[in-house]
């Protein structure tokens, strides 16, 4: 077991097909905005995705051309 995250809440950790990312959404603390957020198996490469506007519950489809 290993912490991969240390945020003031992050939720709805979902893995990746490959199994090799997590990805979660973050609400932040001050706005309370939520975010779709990924993360490797090491917890060292975090990355904010972009989405057009709030985003919780993530999930894992097909790619787009």
């Amino acid at each position: 077991m290993r912490t991969l995250t240390d945020s003031w809440q992050d939720e709805a950790p979902t893995w990746s097909p490959n199994g090799r990312i997590i990805q979660f959404f973050r609400t932040e603390k001050n706005s309370g905005r939520a975010s779709i957020w990924q993360v490797d198996l090491t917890g060292r490469n975090e990355r904010k995705l972009p989405t057009p506007v709030d985003a919780s519950d993530p999930a894992w489809g097909p790619v787009r051309p």
